[in-house]
């Protein structure tokens, strides 16, 4: 995998949590732009919020960013939705850029933005959640098959950043291990034995996706994912 040049980021989006769910559930997946210089710390832009600190947010999840190429693709993919729907920031992403996706990103990968440093975590895994904010049932199992997910960081050093500036690759530990490829083991062949084993010892790796990884092995089954993918009922 060849060396990534520096990715310049187009966007930087905050949010606010508020009632969301057909229960009032909480999320801040609506992020909006926000201009000039931004405060990073170890939990993530200043004045962001998550909704459910359990699922998102917190050290391995401060930072959720999002190809802005992947909108081009939704919008062909589901052109009967509002185009409007797929406009930067849908994902509810904190970073967009073009030039790095899934497939040339790696589990590991240490970037300099601004004065702050940031290491890849883990690919996103969707949720419900996803399926109100474009308005179709399978918007989250379809963002899990197609593999356009998006993915976290963790900021090993704090700083301030600011749209137009670059993403500059510094470390690449693992170039064996792409995003899509973990995606892949993840989703597609979730029971591959070999792979589990070398995703459990991969160290950058978020340590709730490692302790799956682990689980995975010991038990022989896949975790379900229904809770997850699917909008509950009103209560």
């Amino acid at each position: 995998m060849s060396i990534l040049q520096p990715v310049c980021v187009s966007h930087l989006l905050i949010g606010r949590a508020e009632a969301y769910g057909p229960n009032g559930e909480p999320s801040a997946i609506d992020k909006h732009p926000v201009a000039g210089p931004l405060a990073l710390r170890a939990t993530g832009f200043a004045g962001d919020q998550q909704g459910d600190t359990r699922h998102h947010g917190g050290l391995d999840k401060a930072i959720h960013h999002y190809p802005a190429e992947h909108y081009t693709a939704w919008r062909r993919a589901l052109p009967e939705l509002s185009a409007e729907r797929f406009s930067i920031g849908g994902f509810g992403e904190n970073v967009s850029s073009r030039g790095i996706t899934e497939q040339n990103v790696c589990v590991g990968d240490i970037f300099a933005f601004g004065s702050a440093t940031l290491q890849v975590t883990q690919a996103r895994q969707p949720c419900w959640k996803l399926n109100l904010r474009f308005g179709t049932p399978q918007m989250a199992r379809r963002v899990q098959e197609s593999g356009r997910t998006g993915w976290y960081y963790r900021v090993l050093e704090e700083g301030t950043v600011e749209t137009g500036e670059p993403l500059i690759l510094r470390e690449r530990p693992l170039p064996d291990w792409p995003l899509a490829k973990l995606l892949h083991y993840l989703y597609s062949e979730p029971l591959d034995r070999r792979a589990l084993c070398a995703i459990a010892a991969l160290t950058p790796l978020a340590s709730t996706w490692r302790q799956l990884a682990e689980t995975r092995l010991r038990t022989g089954q896949v975790e379900a994912w229904t809770r997850r993918l699917e909008t509950p009922a009103h209560m």
